[in-house]
């Protein structure tokens, strides 16, 4: 649909993304990993979120906040994957103004509040491993609750202006977003005017939001190895390290890509390939919510056990 007007009404709006430029004949092909990882990522989290809430042995604050990440994985790959798949399969880019600012707004809401979550478990894990005495007189049940409100709410006061950025935009002809979802760098450079505040506030919300996070996360783990080398045993040095596998995992393959997203979208995009970039984009909404219980439920035993045993029971049952 062209768009004429030099001041369109933003309702009247309508944007088609192509998915990813280059590769419209792979969308087939590329269309069947990111379907499956999708499927294994709803079911494996949802999987998750079951055993944690009824298994009492596994009320303790690391599992709490373990679910708290598997509902930001569902929500995250949800925002984005279906209408990927939409593109893909039927070519229907098609998206209003409104709904493509609602995506961008829930895409960047979940990333903040995941990135908050995962401090809070590098926290839970400095409690669990310097303070192990003290560690559920410190992670209460009242006191992760507030964390996880805290990081929600943190989370809406820090995206919400991105919407506000995008609608005081004037928007005159482009209308081809070259991206298989929204994202806040991707409808600003559809406009017209300039965009300067958009990319300052873009920086500056990776700065003190997502770059501070990765600081204390940094710090945590400093901290964290110094108590552990301290460890006259091997064994219980090996112990501690362990308990915390999984968590670096999960931060490795979820700001990694993150980062890299970031500056190529910034600063890299004569370098590297806009194909390159938006796959490596769409892998980004669906590799990390698959894989996160996969690695929980390899490297963490009290999973493992009751996971083994619901399905005993069923087979039983069948």
């Amino acid at each position: 649909m062209a768009i004429s007007s030099n001041h369109t009404n933003l309702r009247d709006i309508w944007y088609t993304m192509i998915g990813i430029p280059g590769l419209e004949d792979a969308h087939i092909w590329i269309s069947i990993p990111i379907c499956s990882m999708y499927i294994v990522a709803v079911i494996g989290n949802t999987l998750l979120l079951f055993l944690i809430f009824t298994e009492r042995s596994l009320h303790e604050p690391m599992y709490l906040f373990l679910s708290m990440l598997a509902l930001a994985d569902i929500f995250l790959s949800t925002v984005t994957t279906p209408k990927m798949l939409a593109i893909f399969w039927f070519q229907d880019g098609g998206i209003s103004f409104g709904c493509c600012v609602s995506q961008m707004f829930f895409l960047h809401f979940i990333f903040v509040a995941e990135s908050a979550i995962l401090l809070a478990m590098a926290f839970d894990r400095y409690v669990a491993i310097c303070y192990p005495l003290r560690y559920t007189n410190i992670l209460t049940p009242s006191v992760i609750g507030k964390m996880g409100i805290a990081s929600v709410i943190r989370s809406f006061f820090i995206c919400l202006p991105l919407v506000f950025l995008v609608y005081r935009l004037t928007y005159c002809g482009k209308n081809i977003i070259h991206h298989s979802y929204c994202e806040h760098m991707g409808i600003a450079r559809l406009a017209c005017d300039s965009i300067k505040v958009n990319i300052y506030y873009g920086v500056i919300v990776a700065l003190f939001s997502t770059c501070l996070d990765v600081v204390l996360i940094i710090i945590s783990y400093a901290l964290i190895l110094r108590t552990v080398f301290r460890i006259p045993s091997q064994d219980a040095r090996l112990k501690a390290l362990g308990t915390c596998g999984s968590h670096v995992c999960v931060i490795l393959l979820f700001y990694t890509p993150a980062f890299f997203s970031f500056f190529a979208h910034r600063f890299g995009d004569h370098n590297i390939p806009l194909h390159v970039h938006i796959l490596l984009a769409n892998l980004y909404v669906v590799v990390p919510p698959t894989l996160n219980p996969i690695i929980y439920g390899v490297k963490t035993k009290q999973i493992q056990e009751k996971f083994i045993h619901i399905f005993s029971v069923s087979k039983k049952l069948c």
